[in-house]
């Protein structure tokens, strides 16, 4: 796959992640305009979030940690039917720990529900609520896995659509229960929406496994080399969720420690991580999972000069795209914040922590972006220990900074804690990984970084500008706010890429080159 064909393939994902995101923002204005940041809201976020901490060791953990690296290598080296049956081997696997975690979390919901969220203990009937909608919510977990797993297979195959396309099913589902389900039985509905789309996500990824040529064979069955491998990769890979999970759970209690950082603060962080997500989601994630089997198969060549390239590549395109989004997010926080969620439920207080965190959580979004793509790299040589001890660091600081920061800060405070934490560990990621395989152009991808913060700088300098003259604080619910938003976004877009080449950011540079070329050749036919 050369870096034109990566661009392609993170674009597929890309638009299908950009679909999810805009009916996610939707799920999410109407999950605030009915329950707000209030108790059914919050009990929802942590009921949600404790399957989906486990899906990062046995769901898309597993996939970039092993499944991808594991079966992208016996595409290329094995035959097919060998291909297939570690395939199966690894289906059986997943079921196998997938069905204990599911029965697992439904039995011991109420503990888990005291682990991550004891200020909830507070307040008998959040603390109930939360329970009862963990217990309904777990079995989710199966259904990640399987689509996980799917993901994985195919894009070892270098097929991307399907899966990419998993999350709008979910999003559509769950904003079908929004609308039709929960004014009549409340939250309960969101939840029935949650594993009704779970559902559709597995079955939409059943033909293309099928097409690829997947098929059940003869008998369950555990016993095959490859398990060990997937053990040995997934060992280290599962502490490394343990840390990075932990990670997430000190910020759920300390949020939901009401007394110091305000009330609402579980859900505030829920909103504010959705909004940073989305510029993450459409290109820092959609390049790294497009990467990840590019990166694996030419470790499996030994075509180190490639492999350099292509985390090179891969980091100075997403800093093209996350800087100036970070810049974005940080200047609009409290429009965006208003406009999208401040009805209903949703109201001026909602708006004030929800955007408060928005903005600290915006200056680690470079960060978040880049270590997706090297915890890629060292996953596609086979070392999934060094992003967990990397991740221990990131743990410590993120901990340390927590505690100093939320006193002063508030909800703020965990946000900025966590923007720290994320560049400290790409810091050092990126340093091991010069130690371990050479440079791979630092050089260049510090001065492509400090041309991009000059490009995004004078974008910058147009939205504080435009967002004072177009946006007053009063009125930025009316219907037209959303559309004078809209408009500033796409002119600092426009400014952004007019800019970049002037200062020479070589990726918008070359975009500008070959749409002039496209247009002359158009002109001279």
């Amino acid at each position: 796959m050369t870096n034109g064909k990566l661009i392609r393939s993170t674009g597929i994902i890309g638009f299908a992640t950009a679909a999810s995101r805009v009916l996610g923002f939707v799920r999410d204005i109407l999950i605030a305009r009915l329950f707000g940041t209030g108790i059914f809201a919050q009990a929802f976020v942590v009921a949600f979030r404790l399957p989906n901490m486990l899906r990062d060791m046995v769901g898309e953990g597993a996939t970039d940690a092993a499944i991808v690296p594991i079966l992208s290598e016996y595409s290329h080296v094995r035959t097919r039917e060998e291909y297939w049956e570690a395939a199966r081997i690894i289906l059986y696997l997943m079921l196998t720990v997938l069905v204990v975690l599911s029965v697992a979390g439904v039995v011991f919901a109420p503990v888990l529900v005291r682990v991550i969220a004891p200020g909830f203990l507070r307040d008998p009937e959040k603390f109930a609520t939360t329970v009862f909608l963990t217990r309904l919510v777990f079995p989710y977990i199966l259904l990640l896995g399987i689509v996980a797993y799917s993901k994985g297979v195919l894009n070892s195959l270098h097929y991307f659509a399907t899966p990419a396309f998993a999350p709008v099913v979910l999003n559509t589902a769950m904003i079908f229960s929004l609308l039709v389900l929960c004014p009549v039985i409340g939250i309960k509905g969101l939840i029935a929406g949650v594993l009704v789309g779970g559902i559709l996500e597995v079955l939409l990824q059943v033909r293309p496994l099928r097409a690829k040529g997947f098929r059940f064979g003869k008998g369950f069955r555990l016993a095959h080399p490859v398990v060990k491998r997937i053990g040995k990769l997934l060992l280290p890979r599962a502490v490394g969720t343990a840390v990075y999970q932990l990670s997430v759970l000190v910020d759920t209690v300390l949020a939901s420690l009401a007394w110091i950082v305000g009330s609402g603060g579980v859900a505030a962080l829920y909103y504010s991580n959705r909004l940073v997500q989305l510029p993450l989601a459409i290109f820092g994630i959609s390049l790294a999972t497009a990467a990840l089997p590019k990166m694996s198969k030419e470790v499996a060549s030994n075509d180190m000069g490639q492999f350099k390239d292509t985390i090179s590549f891969s980091l100075r395109a997403v800093f093209t795209i996350m800087v100036p989004a970070s810049v974005g997010l940080m200047i609009l926080a409290k429009p965006i914040v208003r406009i999208l969620f401040q009805r209903g439920a949703f109201a001026g207080y909602s708006t004030s922590i929800t955007s408060n965190a928005l903005l600290f959580y915006s200056f680690g979004l470079f960060a978040y972006a880049g270590i997706k793509i090297l915890v890629n790299a060292y996953y596609s040589m086979g070392d999934t220990r060094t992003p967990v001890k990397t991740a221990s660091v990131s743990l410590a600081v993120n901990l340390v900074l927590n505690l100093i920061l939320m006193w002063p800060l508030k909800i703020g405070g965990l946000a900025l804690a966590t923007s720290i934490a994320a560049t400290t560990n790409f810091v050092i990621l990126y340093a091991v990984l010069v130690r371990r395989i050479g440079d791979f152009g630092t050089a260049g991808i510090v001065a492509s970084l400090a041309r991009i913060c000059a490009a995004a700088g004078v974008m910058g300098v147009f939205l504080f500008i435009a967002t004072r003259m177009s946006l007053p604080a009063a009125g930025l619910t009316d219907p037209m706010a959303f559309a004078r938003l809209m408009g500033i976004i796409c002119v600092s877009g426009i400014l952004y890429l007019m800019s970049a080449p002037l200062v020479g950011v070589e990726g918008v540079r070359k975009v500008w080159a070959l749409a002039v070329a496209r247009m002359r050749d158009e002109d001279e036919g």
